[in-house]
């Protein structure tokens, strides 16, 4: 039996919870959980917002354990050995995405907590594929989020092509913000944080920003106009998209990765003139992902994380829904 945490109905506690997973698949892995990052999805899907969460639910999907079981299948992976597991838990492995290295991108891909039960567990199961191997280097009890929040700004350094003479502005200083500010510093690139928090300027600078803009300052934006190769906005709220297309230089891309609810408005003009161009993308390729912990152990970047006991989760999940975590959630398993 796996021992869990439960919510039985929208925005419900989480409980103890155990079910029996049935006999491990041919192509499984099983793992014994030590750490498990708190991600805004987890909160989204305990509380029905996309309108697919099965109950009983148990969140977590930043997961990084130790492998206590595999299948009979499994050639790649090996009990005793510490691996991470983020949003995706499977992907058909043979359709054009998978077969091209986009298994991220596959129509038929199984999240971690969608149909299936999570990490905020003693132990979970997922598909081979998608079941990343953690390097030494890294800190286990840090490196949960990167398998979410992180591999979500990793990933259009990679997918744009971004270069390290790149001019990249971050739009918010939170849980994915924060870690793009390292993840673009370590690449290379000249970065300007924009934020509505101005007390924020200091640690911004900090994690890697060469430049701070206050963005409920309209001159400071006016100031930066025609000036950043990508804008990459993490926030969930919406904002003066035209203000910032304008800051881009010709043939700049705004490319959003956090979820904005409502849809984007802008003039089609600034995009025609000057070639902008928006768009969007998912989490890694669990290729991509490998690449990102690679990067990461060589240049020493984590998330900066609070910990809580699992026994604690609704506590933790409070300070996600009404607090400001500094900057991700981790439970661990005493």
């Amino acid at each position: 039996m796996i021992k869990a945490y439960a919510a039985h109905a929208p925005g419900g506690a989480l409980e103890p919870f155990e079910y029996d997973p049935g006999p491990l698949g041919q192509d499984e892995v099983e793992i014994q959980v030590e750490y498990c990052g708190i991600c805004h999805s987890d909160l989204s899907m305990l509380d029905n917002d996309w309108g697919f969460t099965q109950y009983p639910f148990v969140p977590g999907h930043e997961v990084v354990g130790t492998i206590a079981d595999v299948g009979s299948n499994v050639t790649t992976l090996q009990v005793g050995q510490r691996v991470g597991l983020g949003w995706y838990a499977h992907s058909c492995t043979h359709c054009e995405w998978c077969m091209s290295g986009n298994q991220n991108l596959c129509l038929t891909a199984e999240g971690t907590i969608i149909g299936r039960h999570g990490g905020f567990a003693d132990r979970v199961r997922a598909h081979e594929e998608w079941v990343v191997p953690l390097p030494a280097d890294l800190d286990p009890a840090k490196s949960g989020p990167l398998f979410c929040g992180g591999i979500t700004v990793f990933n259009p350094i990679v997918q744009l092509d971004i270069n390290p003479t790149d001019r990249v502005g971050v739009i918010g200083i939170g849980g994915l913000g924060h870690m793009a500010l390292r993840f673009l510093h370590a690449w290379g690139c000249d970065v300007t944080a924009f934020s509505s928090s101005p007390d924020k300027e200091a640690e911004a600078r900090e994690l890697g920003a060469n430049h701070f803009i206050n963005s409920r300052d309209p001159e400071a934006l006016k100031a930066v106009e025609n000036s950043f190769d990508v804008i990459l906005s993490t926030v969930n709220v919406t904002l003066d998209w035209p203000q910032y297309l304008a800051a881009l230089r010709p043939k700049g891309r705004l490319h959003m990765v956090g979820v904005v609810a409502d849809p984007l408005s802008t003039p089609l003009m600034p995009l025609i003139l000057s070639q902008r161009s928006i768009s969007g993308s998912p989490l890694g390729s669990p290729t991509t992902v490998s690449k990102m912990l690679d990067f990461a152990a060589r240049h020493q970047i984590a998330p900066i994380v609070e910990e809580f006991p699992f026994e604690q989760v609704n506590e933790a999940m409070e300070k996600l829904r009404n607090g400001k975590p500094r900057y991700r959630l981790v439970l661990k398993h005493a």
